[in-house]
Formats: structure tokens, sequence, C-alpha cells
């Protein structure tokens, strides 16, 4: 055998024996949802602080991905995600005020990806998302976003799919929100 091929082989079985460590793709805005925000009527908003129910079922960070561990590129938090996510949308709307009285902030309460399937894979997030108006709670409701991709047997290719899929969950996630006439309601 070549040294360079033996230097490989050591790689790849470091590689394997250990798991790879991975990064979640950042966040790219929805343009659906940055008009739904438009079109929401006049007004601005800061965002506030996004924390997360650690070590709960379903809402671990890392997420596993075939025992590959995905971490959040937001100072390795998915709820700084989620908190990026929003800012950027209210940005591109021209809604973002950090002086704002009017605050959206949440609890990241699952997130989860399951690319183990054959065929399909899975993801699921759910969170708490809180708006105040000059400190006073005007909305409070919890949502929920499922999606599916295709996936396949092969790791090489089921890991990578599932990672390409987590920034399809976190907008869809944001779409159902936007979508809730009390959320706009509250905004105005």
């Amino acid at each position: 055998m070549s040294r360079l091929f033996k230097i490989g082989f050591v790689a790849l079985f470091a590689m394997l024996a250990t798991g790879c460590s991975i990064v979640a793709p950042k966040y790219s805005p929805s343009i659906p949802n940055v008009g739904q925000l438009k079109s929401a009527g006049d007004f601005n908003a800061k965002v506030g602080k996004f924390t997360s129910v650690d070590g709960s079922p379903g809402n671990a960070n890392p997420i596993s991905i075939r025992g590959s561990g995905m971490h959040s590129p937001y100072n390795n938090s998915y709820a700084e995600y989620l908190a990026a996510a929003i800012a950027q949308e209210l940005e591109l709307a021209g809604r973002l005020n950090p002086g704002s009285q009017l605050e959206i902030s949440g609890l990241l309460q699952k997130n989860d990806l399951d690319g183990s399937g054959m065929n399909t894979g899975t993801g699921d997030i759910q969170a708490r998302f809180v708006v105040k108006k000059a400190g006073a709670i005007v909305y409070d409701q919890v949502k929920v976003a499922h999606i599916k991709w295709e996936s396949s047997f092969a790791g090489a290719i089921a890991i990578p799919k599932a990672q390409q899929s987590y920034p399809d969950l976190v907008s869809k996630l944001l779409e159902t929100l936007y979508a809730d006439n009390n959320f706009i309601n509250a905004l105005k």
C-alpha cells in the first residue's frame, strides 16, 4: 500500500470511529416570509431573547444525524438561529428596529431532524413565540412545523440532505407564525 493511501485510510477510520461534526447552513431569508411581514402593515419590532429547553427529548444540541453532530452556526445555539432568522426577515421587510417598544422573543421547545429513513427524512420544530408591547405581553403562542425530504440509505447522501433541510424547517415554522392573524395583529 502506498503511504498516501494508508494516511487516507487512517483518517477515514478516525472520522468514522468518532463521528463527524457538521454545521447547519446559515439561514437564508424566505422571500414569501418577507413579503408576509411587509404586507402586515406599518410596524417595527426588535428581536429579544430566544432561549431553548435544553436536554429535553427532541431538542438536542447538537442535533444527531446518523451519528454526526450538527451544530448551529449562531454561537452554537439553535435558539439564536431562530432569532437570527426572524431578525433577517424583519430587516429585509424594513420592519427591524432595535429601539422599538415591540419585542419578539421565544423559547425553542423541539428541534430535531431524522435522517435515518431509507428514502425519506423528516424534521420537526416547535417554539413558543411571545410579543411584548412596551413590556406587556400581547401575544403568546406555540407554533410547530414538520417537513419531509427525499433521503437515501447511503449516509454520504442522507447526512448532507438532512443538513441542507434545516433552514427549510425554520422557514416553515416562521411561515406558520407569520400566517397567524393574532401574531400580525399583535404587531400593529
